[in-house]
C-alpha cells in the first residue's frame, strides 16, 4: 500500500469518526466465515457501520479528530474492527447477543460513548446499560406524562363521584 492509498484510508476514517457520534475499537478476529458474516448483516441491520482497519492508519485518524483519544492508543493492537454509531448502546447490545450464542469474540478494546472512552472488554455490561438519546426522551417524556395523567385520572373519577353524590341527594327527596 503506498503513502496516497494510506492517506485514502486515513481520510475515509477521519470522516466516519466524524459522522459518527461514537465508535467501539473491537476485536473480531479468530470469528469463522458465517459468524462474521452474520455480524456484518446485523450491523447493517442496525445501522452501525463495521470496518476492519490498521492500527496505525486509526491512530493517524484518531490524531486528526477533535478530542483526547491517548486512552485508546495501546488498544490498537492485533486485529481491529471498528463499529460506527450514532446509536450509544446498539453496538454493545449486539456484541451481548453473539456472547449469548456461545461465541467469546467480538472483543471490545475501547470504545468512544458520549463523549467517554472505555477501555477493556469488562465495559460491556456497562455500555449495554448507557441510555441512547431516543431511550432517555421517551423517559422524559414518561416522567413529564404521570403527574398530567394524575390529574386528569382524580378529575374523570371526581366527576363520577360528585354526579353520583348529586343522584343520591336529588332520589333521597
Amino acid at each position: 500500500m503506498n503513502i496516497e492509498e494510506k492517506k485514502a484510508i486515513v481520510a475515509t476514517i477521519v470522516e466516519k469518526l466524524q459522522n459518527n457520534a461514537h465508535f467501539y475499537v473491537t476485536d473480531s478476529g479468530d470469528l469463522d466465515a458465517a459468524t462474521t458474516s452474520k455480524l456484518r448483516r446485523q450491523c447493517f441491520d442496525k445501522n452501525i457501520e463495521l470496518l476492519v482497519v490498521k492500527n496505525t492508519l486509526l491512530r493517524k485518524a484518531l490524531e486528526q479528530v477533535e478530542g483526547n483519544f491517548e486512552e485508546i492508543y495501546p488498544t490498537l493492537k492485533g486485529f481491529t474492527a471498528v463499529m460506527f454509531t450514532n446509536t450509544a448502546n446498539e453496538p454493545a447490545k449486539l456484541i451481548k447477543e453473539i456472547r449469548n450464542t456461545g461465541k467469546n469474540k467480538p472483543l471490545i478494546k475501547s470504545a468512544y460513548v458520549q463523549e467517554c472512552i472505555y477501555v477493556g472488554d469488562n465495559q460491556l455490561d456497562n455500555l449495554v446499560a448507557v441510555k441512547s438519546k431516543n431511550e432517555l426522551i421517551g423517559e422524559i417524556l414518561g416522567a413529564l406524562q404521570a403527574p398530567m395523567q394524575n390529574v386528569i385520572g382524580a378529575l374523570s373519577s371526581g366527576g363520577q363521584t360528585i354526579a353520583g353524590l348529586v343522584k343520591t341527594l336529588s332520589e333521597k327527596e
